[in-house]
Parts: structure tokens; C-alpha cells; sequence
């Protein structure tokens, strides 16, 4: 049902893979800017993941629960986004 699952496979998959050389910075005891720069990507990449989620999941899910009436999905969303923003 969700359209972008490959997408969003591949973006984590970059993510977990830029972390990685992240932590290996870590250990080389490299510059803590240049780690910080990185890690300040990680994060960018990550939340656009989440976008690309949070968008996948309003044109399918979501539109789903609107036209069937089900506002369990809609609490179940309001839930999750306090989570993430927090």
C-alpha cells in the first residue's frame, strides 16, 4: 500500500551507512567540527526520510481512515508526529 517503501529502504540504508562513517570518525578521533558537520547530515537525512514517510502516509493511509471514517488512524498519527517533533 505505501508507494515509496523502496525509496525510503534506500534512503535509511544511506543513512545507516553515512552513521557508520560517522562512528568512525568517532574512533580515528577525528576533528570534533567535522564530525558534528556530518552528523548535522545524518539528521537532515533522516528527517527528509520522515517527510517522505509522513507524505506517503497522508495520500494513502490517512486519506483511507478519512473516507471510511476511521479516526483511529488520525489519533494514531497526531501520536506519532508528537513523538517525532519531540
Amino acid at each position: 500500500r505505501h508507494t515509496q517503501s523502496k525509496s525510503v529502504a534506500n534512503r535509511l540504508a544511506r543513512a545507516i551507512g553515512h552513521l557508520e562513517s560517522v562512528k568512525r570518525m568517532v574512533e580515528e578521533g577525528r576533528d570534533c567540527t567535522d564530525v558534528l558537520i556530518q552528523l548535522a547530515a545524518v539528521r537532515s537525512a533522516l528527517s527528509s526520510t520522515a517527510r517522505v514517510i509522513l507524505k506517503d502516509h497522508l495520500e494513502h493511509c490517512i486519506t483511507d481512515a478519512v473516507e471510511t471514517g476511521d479516526d483511529k488512524f488520525i489519533s494514531e498519527l497526531n501520536a506519532a508526529i508528537d513523538k517525532y517533533i519531540n
